[in-house]
């Protein structure tokens, strides 16, 4: 395992506690042709597998951790597993202290937990109906329930929605909708299961504004699961790499740049009708004059490349970015499988 991140040394300042962490799955196996049709209809062959294999890490109070991998590596699995919806086959699970095996009830007084497919607002409800359900079931005292709704109005631009019936929402104004009746009793850990899936550049902006000012501003523990590496990079300081079940990379998103040497991407915009000739880098696209290049810092210092550069003729501009991580990740999965 590839781990790049500091551990916490209170037991005081661990939010998540993921020790030893084995989770088997069992799969029903059936024949689509040929005599086995039958005979595995009736009892079908069962196949074990890892989930999640010898897990280990720990968040500390406060962190905006993202946890990603590929389809089918784990990551919805130890978000069941930390809000007790699945129990490990071995290992041990602590969150804010508590099990959540035997101490579920405590946790989710104190945990708000969000699956991007689901939802808990009433269908055929006003939002601002399920809120005052929720107060009620939930008992959260007036003063926590007002402040926790007063500023998700705000931050989430709500105040419209608040009369309208949760089944004419759109996906958007119903995840904001979502997002702030997690809040409503004030959790001190946040997990969040694709928060962001099928949201428009509006809405996803608005939703990574609010999670990162809860974070910062009330020190909330957010733990985030997206395919969208792009958003991830944007809200979390740290993240936890799950392939085959297994933590592949825990430390900044550098780090996992580094893993791949530094792929940068140089933007050039020249005069000339064709793109310059580059040894330094490979070339990735040309459109109406803006050249784009695909090279590794690691390879070239930054005053190499721009002395090489400045030999050139009719450079306009230039712009040096790092690569996306989506480009890095799909290099790791790859070079896990």
């Amino acid at each position: 395992m590839l781990k790049k991140g500091s551990t916490a040394t209170s037991p005081s300042d661990i939010a998540v506690d993921v020790q030893s962490v084995v989770k088997v799955l069992t799969q029903s196996q059936r024949e689509n042709a040929g005599n086995g049709v039958l005979k595995r209809l009736a009892r079908p062959e069962k196949k074990r597998v890892y989930a999640l294999d010898n897990v280990t890490f720990q968040i500390r109070r406060g962190e905006f951790v993202a946890y990603a991998g590929p389809n089918g590596a784990g990551k919805s699995t130890t978000m069941k597993l930390l809000c007790g919806m699945l129990l490990p086959t071995d290992g041990k699970v602590s969150v804010l202290g508590l099990s959540p095996e035997k101490n579920r009830i405590s946790l989710m007084k104190r945990l708000g937990v969000l699956f991007g497919n689901r939802t808990e607002l009433w269908w055929d409800h006003p939002v601002m109906q399920s809120f005052a359900w929720k107060k009620a079931v939930w008992q959260i005292p007036e003063n926590v329930y007002r402040r926790n709704l007063e500023m998700a109005i705000e931050l989430l631009d709500l105040k419209d929605l608040l009369k309208t019936f949760a089944r004419e929402l759109s996906l958007g104004q119903r995840m904001r909708a979502d997002i702030a009746m997690m809040l409503l009793h004030a959790p001190e850990v946040i997990l969040l299961d694709e928060p962001t899936l099928g949201l428009d550049v509006v809405a996803k902006r608005q939703m990574i504004a609010f999670l990162k000012t809860v974070n910062r501003e009330n020190g909330v523990t957010i733990i985030v699961t997206s395919h969208d590496m792009d958003d991830l990079e944007e809200m979390a300081e740290r993240i936890l790499m799950i392939s085959a079940g297994k933590i592949a990379y825990d430390g900044d998103f550098d780090g996992l740049r580094a893993l791949t040497g530094r792929p940068s991407r140089l933007r050039l915009t020249v005069d000339s009708a064709r793109p310059p000739d580059l040894t330094i880098g490979r070339l990735l696209s040309e459109e109406k004059g803006v050249c784009e290049y695909e090279l590794d810092l690691s390879s070239i210092q930054v005053h190499e490349l721009l002395a090489q550069l400045s030999m050139l003729h009719g450079i306009r501009d230039l712009e040096i970015q790092k690569a996306p991580i989506e480009q890095v990740i799909a290099e790791l999965f790859r070079a896990w499988r």
